[in-house]
């Protein structure tokens, strides 16, 4: 298959690089687009107002795959890919794999899934790929399991044009349990600015948070009740797959606001 794999962990990372190169290793087409430094937490964001700038990389990755790194956001080097540097549309677009999770609510601070998500909007499937954990270097298993998905993928392509979020859990190969198929839970942090005061004497704030909870959706969005949650099977050892889509119409706020009834002069 003809891939094109991006980020928000920047060109020297660590897990694109492992996941680059076993997609090479098994033969596909691997073109890689990211930014030239870390850029998590980026949403969908889009740079407008400068220049974007890319540039060929070599010897970082497997000698088949091709790399660019560009200084703009994720979603910048999916729509540059696409429009400016590829010469024909991937079959698949993905992203990771990420340094962390992407579980419930996180997921509209995602670079790696606006990254991937920039895809689906061009009318690509794609696939985000994140290790649930911060610490852990080991990304083969992650890896491992991207490689059998694009496999299946390539066997039984997707009905619909979607955006897989898959987490995998920071654990050995063997020790995964299985896989499920998940809705997206809800996550609470406890956001926290810490005040400090910089060599020149200004106050300057930055964000921490931890997780609070892991929380039920809300009940109206008409989700079948019987698929587990994202945040809950991460900790059982199954790497959570979950279907997202870019349309974010409230189905049930439609119908409450039929009745409303405006006057105008």
């Amino acid at each position: 298959m003809k891939l094109l794999i991006s980020n928000d962990d920047g060109i020297f990372a660590l897990g694109i690089r492992t996941l680059a190169n076993t997609l090479a290793e098994a033969g596909h087409d691997v073109t890689v687009v990211c930014p030239d430094r870390e850029r998590s937490a980026t949403g969908h964001g889009l740079t407008l107002h400068q220049p974007i700038r890319a540039e060929m990389v070599e010897s970082v990755f497997h000698p088949a795959v091709k790399a660019w790194a560009c200084d703009g956001t994720p979603s910048d080097c999916v729509k540059l890919a696409l429009w400016a540097l590829l010469e024909s549309p991937p079959d698949l677009v993905l992203s990771g794999i990420n340094q962390g999770a992407n579980l419930g609510t996180e997921i509209l601070y995602s670079g790696t899934v606006s990254a991937a998500m920039e895809g689906l909007i061009e009318g690509i499937p794609s696939v985000a790929l994140s290790l649930t954990s911060f610490s852990s270097k080991d990304f083969q298993p992650a890896a491992q399991f991207a490689n059998n998905l694009v496999s299946q993928l390539f066997q039984k392509p997707l009905l619909d044009i979607m955006l897989l979020n898959v987490n995998i859990p920071a654990v050995k190969w063997e020790e995964i349990v299985g896989v499920a198929i998940t809705r997206q839970g809800v996550r609470r942090y406890v956001d926290v600015f810490d005040k400090r005061v910089d060599p020149r004497g200004k106050t300057y704030y930055w964000l921490t948070g931890e997780v609070l909870e892991d929380a039920e959706p809300p009940a109206n969005l008409n989700l079948p009740p019987s698929l587990p949650l994202d945040t809950h099977v991460i900790r059982k050892n199954y790497i959570s797959i979950t279907p997202l889509q870019y349309n974010l119409t409230y189905a049930a706020g439609l119908e409450q606001l039929s009745n409303w009834q405006f006057k105008f002069p």
